[in-house]
């Protein structure tokens, strides 16, 4: 049953810390993402000095900007609204700036108020299984490690098949009731199979290297996985559709991990949360 037509991949930007202070923009645009009901692209774009986001709820783009989780944001239902933001990155910034950059841009043009506070929540940690792994790393593609200093994520949705593609020779993909994984770090893992699980994933394995995943999962947890992204990124589903998140094993890639040589255990694990104290519904003109 085609019950999904969306965006549900959006890949967070893996940056360092920055330092204390926070740079701006220097000019920036915020819009209401225009209605399409048909293939969704959700992408992220950093060329020069030049970002361009497309299709994110504020959810999202507040988990970018202070790195952390969806999931681990709290606030009214307005943060499920998407937009685009197009933005100049002043010359001689670095790109590492741009979640400090989004900070300022959400405490510019919609007030925003928040704090950061610790909490004890339920994680799936990641780690490598007692008897090591039974898959090898594998090197980055040649030609994105050639190519020039851009940034280029995108995730497309249609029917029941979302595919990511980390714009550094490593992709993401759900497709056929299996999840395949190219050329991506455990970090990076971690943060997109977030999306599609009930609980954060938490990587713990150490590991720096990038790796092939092939995981097999059953046809009612693909579809639990589909509609859980779906929900995540403000998309409307019916009732019918939502109630497959009732579905299905609680931890559909545990698995398909363990037979890779990786643990994906249900505990507990202190996280930091963004709480929004206050918000407002409409950015200031731009």
């Amino acid at each position: 049953m085609n019950i999904i037509r969306y965006g549900a991949v959006v890949l967070l930007l893996t940056v360092g810390v920055g330092g204390q202070d926070r740079p701006a923009f220097e000019v920036a645009s915020i819009r209401p993402t225009a209605p399409d009901q048909s293939e969704v692209v959700v992408g992220v774009r950093i060329t020069g000095t030049q970002l361009r986001i497309s299709r994110w709820p504020l959810r999202e783009y507040l988990a970018m900007a202070y790195r952390v989780r969806p999931q681990q944001i709290s606030g009214p239902d307005s943060l499920a609204t998407l937009y685009d933001i197009s933005a100049t990155i002043p010359t001689g910034v670095s790109q590492d700036k741009v979640p400090e950059m989004l900070q300022a841009l959400f405490a510019d043009r919609f007030q925003m108020k928040s704090h950061l506070e610790k909490r004890d929540a339920p994680v799936y940690a990641l780690e490598v299984g007692k008897d090591g792994l039974k898959v090898k790393e594998v090197a980055l593609d040649p030609a994105a490690a050639a190519a020039p200093g851009a940034t280029n994520v995108q995730g497309v949705g249609g029917g029941n098949t979302v595919s990511l593609d980390g714009g550094d020779g490593s992709s993401f993909t759900l497709s056929n009731n299996r999840v395949e994984v190219r050329r991506m770090t455990m970090e990076r893992f971690a943060g997109l199979a977030t999306r599609f699980l009930d609980r954060p994933v938490v990587d713990f394995t150490g590991l720096s290297g990038r790796y092939d995943l092939t995981l097999d999962v059953a046809p009612e947890d693909y579809t639990a996985m589909l509609v859980r992204a779906a929900v995540g990124q403000g998309i409307q589903l019916p009732p019918q559709a939502l109630q497959a998140m009732n579905f299905g094993s609680l931890n559909p890639l545990k698995a398909g991990m363990e037979r890779a040589g990786f643990r994906l255990d249900a505990r507990n694990a202190p996280l930091d949360f963004l709480v929004v104290d206050s918000i407002a519904k409409t950015p200031t003109e731009n």
